[in-house]
């Protein structure tokens, strides 16, 4: 296990472009945290446009997550309290079972119906206090419950690659 956490630890550390650091890391991450799916959510938080470029799934059977284009953030967000933690630059949510979660941290129907995941992390990419993106490895089909170890590194790379996500943002909108 120690070589992928090297791995990890080459990955965030490299002078990479952002593309190819987050292309690099989702799938290694899927494999630290044993998840089926990450995806990074990049926005702009000053109009609100946001994608999906970068995603992975353990297998074909996962729902894929991509949305490549630029879209304004459409009103469905008002109904995820998830999102809402994350732009009120609240902690990062690690949801241990979205079926039995509180309804006040996360919308059981919202979930079920735009994401299909069990368990979730919804790690927060955010400086000076705006929302730049969303990292959210997931489970399908049964509770997790995330460890400590899980946790520092979700943090590790959150802090990490924050940066990566405003350059890239500023970069593919010509902010």
């Amino acid at each position: 296990m120690s070589q992928i956490y090297s791995q990890l630890q080459a990955i965030l550390r490299s002078q990479a472009p952002p593309e190819d650091v987050f292309t690099a890391l989702l799938p290694l991450l899927g494999e630290i945290l044993q998840c089926d799916r990450c995806f990074l959510y990049l926005r702009n938080p000053d109009n609100q446009l946001g994608k999906v470029p970068f995603y992975w799934r353990r297998n074909l059977d996962i729902p894929e997550i991509l949305d490549a284009d630029w879209k304004l953030e459409p009103k469905s967000l008002d109904q995820d309290p998830l999102f809402t933690a994350a732009l009120q630059a609240k902690p990062s949510v690690y949801v241990e079972d979205v079926e039995t979660a509180d309804p006040q941290i996360v919308n059981r129907t919202f979930e079920r119906e735009n994401f299909g995941h069990r368990a979730l992390i919804h790690a927060h990419l955010r400086q000076d206090g705006r929302l730049w993106g969303i990292l959210q490895p997931c489970i399908f089909g049964h509770p997790r419950i995330w460890s400590a170890s899980d946790r520092a590194v979700m943090t590790e790379v959150e802090q990490a690659i924050t940066p990566l996500a405003i350059a890239y943002v500023t970069a593919n909108l010509n902010l």
